[in-house]
């Protein structure tokens, strides 16, 4: 759209809080209707860069790669956590919820990410399905694969895009994937 049409919001307005004047430049004087924006009132509005040097148009090109990414964190927290109850002590219990606390808190900012770039809420789907843990060694050790696999995955992300701000954060994640690698390790050499 090149111009907005305020009139919608102007009757709810109307309704919600008839004295307030939520669009004072793009009224004018005599009437109650708003003037369409022009294309220079358009671009003195916050946030209203066409194409920002962070989060514009070059990284909506990896969104479906950051909705993936979202998914996939909130799946590895929720195992985590039915993980954590099967630990053999409490410290490898400690230890795993500390790991799915840090991949909601990578859900979290990638969600963050995908509204800068879109202005939407991404409602990523949620699995209900049974978690089966396995043998403790066992699950450890896919557990570890599963964290060096996403460590190279979002690397390879942030060396795929053009947006330094979405590489820089793709790049800090991918070290957090393997440090929690290298945690999966260290569980798994006390365990043996």
């Amino acid at each position: 759209m090149d111009q907005y049409d305020y009139r919608q919001y102007d009757r709810i307005w109307e309704r919600v809080a008839p004295t307030l004047n939520p669009y004072p430049a793009a009224r004018t004087q005599n009437s109650a209707a708003a003037a369409p924006m022009t294309v220079q009132e358009e671009e003195n509005l916050p946030g209203a860069e066409q194409n920002p040097c962070c989060m514009g148009s070059q990284a909506a090109e990896s969104l479906e790669v950051l909705k993936g990414f979202i998914e996939e964190e909130l799946a590895d927290r929720r195992y985590y956590l039915a993980f954590a109850r099967q630990a053999p002590n409490a410290s490898a219990g400690r230890t795993l919820r500390e790991i799915a606390a840090d991949e909601a808190g990578h859900a979290k900012r990638l969600l963050a990410v995908y509204y800068l770039i879109t202005g939407e809420c991404f409602r990523p789907a949620f699995s209900s399905e049974r978690i089966s843990i396995g043998p403790w060694c066992a699950a450890l050790r896919g557990r570890y694969h599963e964290e060096a696999c996403g460590g190279f995955n979002y690397i390879r992300a942030a060396e795929g895009t053009t947006d330094p701000c979405l590489s820089r954060l793709l790049t800090q994640l991918s070290e957090d994937e393997y440090r929690h690698a290298d945690r999966m390790l260290a569980l798994l050499e006390r365990a043996l």
